[in-house]
């Protein structure tokens, strides 16, 4: 998490952190963000549980979410879109490439 906030931040990208689900569903909920960077590998509930709460609330339904995982085996990538993730990055990041994915993400989500 703090390579990424800190690649971010240096990009210009205001960035809030959650180190749980339950943390991170609530700021999603107060501060409405153009996206979601979501960890599947949380303590206490999963990225994909928290995922589909986020995408099933009227409130946070329209933010994109994108998981950032070090899962990547066969399948992975499908559940987690299953779950309701907009996108998927995987770790370890190339950190061009991943602020290039950061990008184009939050492009696509201010289209009509």
């Amino acid at each position: 998490m703090k390579l990424v906030s800190m690649l971010l931040v240096k990009a210009g990208y205001r960035v809030l952190q959650a180190d749980n689900a339950i943390d991170a569903i609530a700021l999603a909920q107060c501060h409405q963000p153009n996206l979601i960077l979501m960890d599947i590998q949380l303590p206490g509930m999963d990225g994909l549980t928290a995922t589909r709460l986020l995408k099933t609330d009227q409130a946070t339904r329209h933010i994109r979410i994108v998981a950032l995982t070090a899962f990547a085996m066969k399948g992975d990538e499908e559940k987690i879109m299953a779950a309701g993730c907009d996108g998927y990055i995987a770790k370890p990041i190339a950190y061009k490439n991943f602020l290039t994915e950061v990008a184009q993400y939050l492009a696509a989500g201010t289209s009509p």
